[in-house]
């Protein structure tokens, strides 16, 4: 048997060309398939290691499937979560709509909502640093649904699921929210096949696709959002790093105010948010 050294190096060699980060992804599979954390994968790499369990989950990994599917789990703001096929992988970069989120928050009797809330990574993430009195996610897609579900159990926090298009997954009576979040879908339609493998070949087009100019979704929801509003609620996008300004001018067209662009830690525009003001005398878009 080789040692762990020496296959960490062999996987590495094997993904350099599917990922950015061959090591570290090496380094996963083999802490997944050997039950070790990081620290005693280091400590231990001159050990042998089995590696016929490990081999088909690094043939997946050459096929430019997600490593988050083959793990079963990935991380997103310190939590772990179950991760299936087709749901959209939790990525760094919608972090910053818990932060943003976290920060409008009252500190008593909180209502939040997560659109298109997939794994259930933003609402879990945000009702696990703020203790939310009320937290609603939805979503249209029910494999999103029983996954997201599956984490608030497995994080015990109540979470309201509902199932259906945006906002029409809620119950009439539901209380108006003092801050909505949502991760949509915004990439337009033409660019799928330049999409890159793992995402175009493995996640779920619905989850990503919104018509030709990927607005489709984000502007439904900025129409229909002041109706789930507080006065003085935040409404915080995700969106494409070519969208702020049309997604701003959407956001000030409809009453919000204090509308503004949030970068990424690549330094691309990467969240749009306003503050509803029940006072506008904007029409609906």
């Amino acid at each position: 048997m080789r040692t762990a050294r020496e296959t960490l190096s062999q996987i590495a060699q094997r993904l350099a060309d599917v990922t950015e980060t061959p090591q570290f992804e090496a380094e996963l599979l083999l802490c997944h398939v050997t039950g070790w954390n990081r620290a005693r994968l280091i400590a231990r790499l001159d050990d042998p290691v089995d590696t016929s369990v490990l081999e088909p989950l690094v043939a997946r990994r050459e096929q430019a499937e997600p490593i988050a599917y083959i793990l079963g789990t990935w991380e997103f703001y310190g939590l772990e979560l179950a991760v299936e096929a087709p749901l959209l992988v939790p990525r760094p970069e919608t972090e910053h709509l818990v932060e943003i989120g976290l920060t409008h928050l009252p500190k008593a009797g909180a209502r939040a909502l997560d659109l298109c809330t997939g794994t259930g990574c933003v609402a879990l993430a945000l009702g696990h640093e703020s203790g939310a009195e009320t937290l609603w996610a939805t979503d249209i897609n029910p494999v999103a649904i029983r996954v997201a579900t599956e984490n608030f159990r497995r994080h015990d926090l109540p979470v309201h699921v509902g199932q259906g298009d945006l906002f029409a997954a809620l119950p009439t009576a539901v209380e108006p929210f003092h801050v909505i979040l949502s991760n949509p879908p915004y990439v337009e339609a033409g660019t799928w096949e330049g999409l890159a493998p793992d995402i175009r070949n493995y996640e779920d087009p619905g989850a990503l696709l919104s018509g030709d100019d990927g607005l489709d979704c984000l502007r439904q929801i900025i129409t229909q959002a002041p109706m789930r509003l507080v006065h003085g609620g935040l409404l915080a996008l995700e969106m494409g790093e070519t969208q702020g300004a049309t997604v701003c001018a959407l956001l000030e067209a409809r009453g919000f105010v204090d509308v503004a662009i949030t970068k990424d830690l690549a330094g691309l525009d990467r969240i749009a948010h306003g503050i509803w003001d029940a006072s506008s005398t904007s029409s609906v878009l």
